[in-house]
Formats: C-alpha cells, sequence, structure tokens
C-alpha cells in the first residue's frame, strides 16, 4: 500500500472513531438499537473493502447487521465488556469466497478494539440509567403506598365505632322486635352487610399494618403445606394441578404464622381465579445465607404492564364486579411489609404471573 493509501486509510480510521464518539454524546438511550446500528455503518466506512463488509454487532437483546451476511465469511472479533463482564461482541465480516482473514488491515483490528471499548462504556451508561429509573419507580411505589397505608388505617379506625353500633343494634332491634317476617329480613340484611363492612374494615387494617401480630420463630414448611391441603378441594373444583418445591430440612422464620397462612391463601386464591382449565400452580420455598424465598407462579394472563405499579394498591382488581373487593394483594403486602420482607411481581413464561417474597433472616 502507497503512503497515500495508507494515510487514506488512517483519516478514515479517524473519523469513524469520531463518528462514534458524537454517536454516543448524542445517543437517545430509548433508541439504542438505532445507535448502534448507526455505529456498525461507520465501522463499515472505515474498512478498506467496504463494499464487501459486513458489521456485526451483538449484545442482548440487540443484534445489528451492517448489511446482508453472506453464507460463509472470514471475520474479525472483538468482545464487549459491560462492568468488565463479556456481554456480546462486535464482527467485521468479509465473503469467504473473496477474502482471507490477511485482508483485515492491523488497524482495523485495533480500530475493532477501540469501537468495542465505546461501546461497552455506552451500554454501562444505558444500565446505570435504567436502574436509576428502576429504583426511582420503586421509591415512588413505596412512598405512594405508605401513604396509602395512613390514609386506610385513619379510615379503619372512623369506622370501626360506628360499624359495631349498627351491628349492636341491629342485633338488639331484632331480639326486641316483635315476630315480623318483613322486619327480621330487612334487620338480617342490616347485620349481614355490617358484618360484610366489618371485614373490609379488618383488611384495611392489615394493609396498614394496624393488626396485632404474634410473632415467633417457625419451621414455615409445614405452614405451607397445610396451607395447600386447605386448599386442595378449591384445586379439585376448579381443575386445576399445583406443585409443591419445599426443603426437607425445616425453614425457620421469625413470623406470625396465622398471617404467612393468609398470605399463602390469598395469592393461591388469585392465581386459582386467573388460571385456565388444567392449569399448574406452583408454590416454590428456598433458603439462602441472608433471606427466605417464597415464589407462586400460576399460567393465567399475568399481568399487563400498565397496570403492574397498581396491582399492591388498595381497592385496584381486574376481577369481574363482585368477584373481588381489590384488598387481597394490598392485604399481602401489608403483612410482608410488616415481616421487614418485599413481594415483587415478575411475568412468567411462557405466560401466567410469579409473585416472589423475599424475608429477611433475623
Amino acid at each position: 500500500m502507497t503512503l497515500e493509501k495508507d494515510l487514506k486509510e488512517r483519516i478514515k480510521e479517524l473519523t469513524c472513531l469520531y463518528e462514534v464518539s458524537s454517536i454516543i454524546v448524542n445517543n437517545d438511550y430509548k433508541e439504542l438499537d438505532k445507535a448502534l446500528y448507526s455505529i456498525a455503518l461507520s465501522v463499515r466506512k472505515s474498512l478498506l473493502y467496504n463494499k464487501n463488509a459486513t458489521v456485526e454487532i451483538n449484545s442482548d437483546p440487540y443484534h445489528l447487521i451492517s448489511s446482508a451476511l453472506p453464507s460463509k465469511t472470514v471475520f474479525i472479533e472483538c468482545k464487549i465488556n459491560v462492568f468488565n463482564q463479556p456481554k456480546g461482541f462486535i464482527k467485521i465480516h468479509y465473503p469467504a469466497d473473496k477474502y482471507v482473514k490477511k485482508d483485515f488491515l492491523k488497524e482495523e483490528k485495533q480500530l475493532l478494539q477501540n469501537v468495542a471499548i465505546n461501546v461497552g462504556d455506552l451500554l454501562e451508561r444505558v444500565s446505570l440509567r435504567e436502574n436509576e429509573a428502576v429504583i426511582k419507580r420503586k421509591m415512588e411505589h413505596a412512598d405512594r403506598l405508605s401513604i396509602l397505608g395512613e390514609i386506610t388505617a385513619g379510615i379503619a379506625h372512623e369506622l370501626n365505632t360506628p360499624l359495631a353500633n349498627i351491628l349492636g343494634f341491629a342485633e338488639l332491634l331484632k331480639s326486641k322486635e316483635p315476630h315480623n317476617p318483613q322486619t327480621e329480613k330487612d334487620l338480617d340484611k342490616i347485620i349481614n352487610s355490617a358484618i360484610f363492612s366489618r371485614e373490609v374494615v379488618k383488611k384495611l387494617m392489615f394493609f396498614a399494618c394496624e393488626m396485632p401480630q404474634n410473632l415467633g420463630e417457625s419451621n414455615i414448611v409445614p405452614v405451607i403445606n397445610e396451607a395447600m391441603n386447605l386448599l386442595d378441594p378449591t384445586f379439585k373444583k376448579n381443575e386445576l394441578k399445583y406443585k409443591i418445591n419445599l426443603p426437607k430440612d425445616e425453614v425457620l422464620l421469625k413470623a406470625d404464622t396465622i398471617q404467612i397462612t393468609q398470605v399463602i391463601f390469598n395469592l393461591v386464591l388469585n392465581a386459582i381465579y386467573f388460571s385456565p382449565k388444567d392449569g399448574l400452580i406452583t408454590i416454590t420455598l428456598e433458603e439462602t445465607k441472608k433471606t427466605i424465598v417464597i415464589k407462586i407462579s400460576d399460567e393465567g394472563p399475568g399481568v399487563s404492564a400498565e397496570n403492574v405499579q397498581k396491582i399492591f394498591q388498595p381497592f385496584f382488581t381486574t376481577k369481574s364486579v363482585g368477584d373481588g373487593s381489590g384488598l387481597g394483594l394490598s392485604v399481602v403486602h401489608g403483612i410482608i411489609r410488616s415481616h421487614r420482607g418485599t413481594i415483587d411481581y415478575v411475568a412468567n413464561n411462557p405466560t401466567g404471573a410469579v409473585f416472589i417474597i423475599t424475608f429477611p433472616k433475623q
């Protein structure tokens, strides 16, 4: 190669590095695929045999190629490292029927290494920004739930006294009223409505962590087994299957076992409601050095993206009218929070929901 041609190649490589830096600086983090594709095109332009070259960038979930990839190629490759871990690669391909590996310039290999470093830096920044956004959403969600907890605690306390009065006086009237079928029927409606309202208040108090707890270190393996045994007829009635994955050894947790049973009941009944016929519900208990994790998964429709942030809010429900008060998951959240635990939702594969409860060890 003459000095003039060599100089032209160096200029193309420097231009490529400048373009890649500009693409990264001006990158819209919401359109990362476009940025990576632009980088692939820029690298291709810088190559000696650019008309026959294909640049490939692969870093999950992105896979970009600058042009159609021949069936057989010779290539050079450089790994993309993100936080010092390999997270993909960049390759430059030439068709194998026209070129050999020696046709790649030494400077092109160095260029590829520099571009891979820049792409890795870009992916690190994107990852950090996404993590910041997730943490911010979780903090905002926790704040909203905390405020809702305070509000519902106040509502529950305010409603308790009038409900007790309604129930007490209705029962008193029923005992004193001479036999009158219509009056007795009306009073029964008042009593039943008051009892139903009192149960709603109890659930509100659970959500607000206002219910007394009887905390003690207990083996929760039999707690889960007993809960599932009680739910067995419901599974049979709904023509559903369930699988329990529990450790053989005891798993000790400082908890109110009645409340933990209620958590299992609420989540499993929720899974049953949304499961298709012959669907499988799986309950898994895992123990690590620092945590105890319970996973409950189903094969239903799962939770839509727009509803994920709402599912633990009181009175939010996607069930049919009359099938739910919208307090089941908020009660679960309140109980778990009172045990210093967390509950998260992830989508099941290929379909369904997975609720992951994590308790810290004492």
